[in-house]
Parts: structure tokens; C-alpha cells; sequence
């Protein structure tokens, strides 16, 4: 007996949508292990950013636009604007290396620029909502909501807890060592 839907092209929209999600999922964790291989700190910023992106278009594709609206200003907007200036602020210099182009060090960029460009098309073209089961693949926000501290309540606490932690350890880093009365900064 055939179980498969009747829906004329959904097979196809499936199928786009396995591609897509798995490139999208190759380019995240390439670009992530990118951002942690880097001796550059701004280079392994860039690397994070793009990471955010391809991120946003996998909470797109599972049919969560307002998780990937949040994703893409909180995470690929904010907080690595946060982090450039904590880098600038700890004048962290990638060792004193002499500022030349070299050509190879775009390739891994311009590779994962090509797919999530691509994948952001495919997005375009055939849009998650558009097939005819478009509410399958929609969640309300009050629906994430419900799903996400409802049946993920402790990972939420987790990750908070781990965000304390990051923020406590950023203010001790920029802090440095006191200074006695009268003496001049370095």
C-alpha cells in the first residue's frame, strides 16, 4: 500500500529541502570549525557570523521565521558587534604577521559564501510555507515557545547559565590588574 502524500510536487519540495538542509548544515559546521581553527581573532569572528547565517536559513527551512529574524539580530548582529569590541578593547593582534593578500585564505570564505547564497535562493525559490502543506512546516511563536520551555526547560537554564558564566569571565579578562593610586596605565 502507498502511504505517500498526494500532493503534486511535494516529493520534489522534500527532496530540495534534505539538500538544502544538509548543505546548509555542512557550511555551519565547516564555518564553526573555521572560526575555532583561526589564530586571527577578527577572522574567527567573521567565520562565527557566517556560521549565524546559515544558521538562520536552517530555522527558516523548519518553518520558524522568528527564530531566524532573532538569530540573525541578536546573534549574527549584536553579539558579534560585542565581540569586535571586546577584541578591540583587549587589543588581541594576530602576532605581529605582516598585512599581506593572500589569496588561498579567501577560498574557504568564498566556498561557503557560494553555498549559503545558494541555499538562500533555493529558500526564495521554493519557499518552506509555499508547498501545500505549508502549516506543517510552520510553528507560531507561541508554539516554539511552548515546545522550547516545555520539553527543553533545562537546556534553556543551561545555556543561560553558561551565557552568566561567559559574561563574568569577559568582565575579569578586561579588567586587568589594579592600579595603586598614582600610577599610569600601560
Amino acid at each position: 500500500m502507498n502511504t505517500a502524500p498526494s500532493i503534486p510536487g511535494l516529493w520534489c519540495h522534500d527532496m530540495i529541502g534534505s539538500v538544502v538542509f544538509y548543505l546548509l548544515a555542512a557550511a555551519t559546521l565547516t564555518a564553526t570549525l573555521l572560526c575555532i581553527t583561526r589564530t586571527s581573532p577578527v577572522h574567527a569572528v567573521i567565520y562565527l557570523v557566517h556560521a549565524f547565517f546559515d544558521l538562520a536559513l536552517i530555522f527558516y527551512l523548519f518553518g520558524a521565521p522568528l527564530v531566524a529574524a532573532w538569530e540573525m539580530i541578536i546573534y549574527a548582529g549584536a553579539i558579534m558587534v560585542l565581540f569586535l569590541f571586546i577584541i578591540m578593547m583587549l587589543e588581541l593582534s594576530p602576532g605581529g604577521k605582516p598585512l599581506t593578500v593572500d589569496r588561498r585564505r579567501w577560498i574557504p570564505v568564498l566556498i561557503l559564501s557560494l553555498v549559503t547564497l545558494g541555499c538562500t535562493v533555493l529558500l526564495i525559490i521554493q519557499d518552506p510555507s509555499s508547498a501545500g502543506s505549508g502549516t506543517a512546516y510552520h510553528a507560531s511563536p507561541r508554539d516554539f515557545g511552548t515546545a522550547l520551555f516545555d520539553h527543553y526547560a533545562l537546556a534553556v537554564q543551561v545555556v543561560s547559565f553558561q551565557l552568566l558564566f561567559a559574561a563574568v569571565g569577559a568582565y575579569y579578562v578586561g579588567k586587568g590588574e589594579p592600579r595603586k593610586r598614582g600610577e599610569q596605565p600601560s
